[in-house]
């Protein structure tokens, strides 16, 4: 498989990762170069989730190498890999319901130096900014996901794992979250993204990672996508 033609930010090596008895990852191999946006597609169950779990050492037990911009992490512990500049967006959000938005915002350390000002995300982000005073709790999903994004984007996190972002969201907040990748790339963020929704991730990606049953099944760069649609849909039984 091609890897990128950036200076590279991830590069994950023969991955294997379990939780407890249960074998997951079967040996993933893929490269993310800095500026990239790279999908992992698959079926629910596929192991997309534990590949970002792992890359932030949240699983029972890993073994092979991922490298964060020329760093090894796989012996890290989850509070080091984090300062090599990587945040982390699980599915569940992890909002502060009791605090206000801005104090959510306050809250992350800065794992590197360049972190957005509360200036540049209210700019971003200007929901936020409408919001920074009410409380977690009475935030709709979609404003709760961008307080996630934010969040991360304070700490100077270069590296951003995001994982199923418009699940459960009205297409109106779909279509602002990818215009908001769109401004990340821009910036030079590195993302990578676990996404169920692929006409949400077809235009945003550079290459598309298929994962089925713990392995690589597929990669498909973003100009390949047209000729492989029905080879995508057999693989995420569309």
């Amino acid at each position: 498989m091609n890897g990128p033609l950036h200076k590279e930010m991830l590069r994950i090596t023969d991955l294997h990762a379990f939780y407890e008895e249960s074998h997951i990852l079967h040996g993933i191999d893929l490269t993310v170069g800095e500026g990239e946006v790279v999908t992992l597609l698959g079926r629910n169950g596929a192991g997309r989730t534990t590949i970002l779990k792992s890359i932030m050492g949240l699983v029972g037990r890993r073994s092979g190498s991922i490298t964060i911009n020329g760093m090894e992490a796989i012996g890290m512990p989850t509070h080091r890999i984090a300062r090599l500049g990587i945040g982390y967006c699980p599915e569940e959000r992890g909002i502060f319901s009791s605090l206000t938005v801005e104090e959510n915002l306050l809250l992350p350390q800065v794992v590197k130096a360049g972190g957005m000002s509360l200036a540049e995300i209210y700019g971003m982000f200007p929901n936020l900014q409408e919001r920074r005073n009410s409380m977690g709790t009475r935030l709709s999903g979609g404003e709760q996901q961008m307080l996630a994004m934010a969040r991360i984007l304070r700490t100077g996190a270069r590296l951003l794992l995001l994982d199923e972002i418009t699940e459960g969201l009205a297409p109106v907040i779909v279509q602002t979250l990818g215009q908001l990748i769109g401004q990340l790339k821009g910036r030079g963020i590195t993302i990578v993204l676990v996404e169920q929704n692929f006409h949400f991730a077809a235009d945003l990606a550079d290459r598309h990672y298929v994962i089925d049953r713990g392995v690589i099944a597929d990669m498909i760069p973003r100009d390949e996508l047209a000729s492989n649609t029905e080879k995508l849909n057999q693989y995420l039984g569309v």
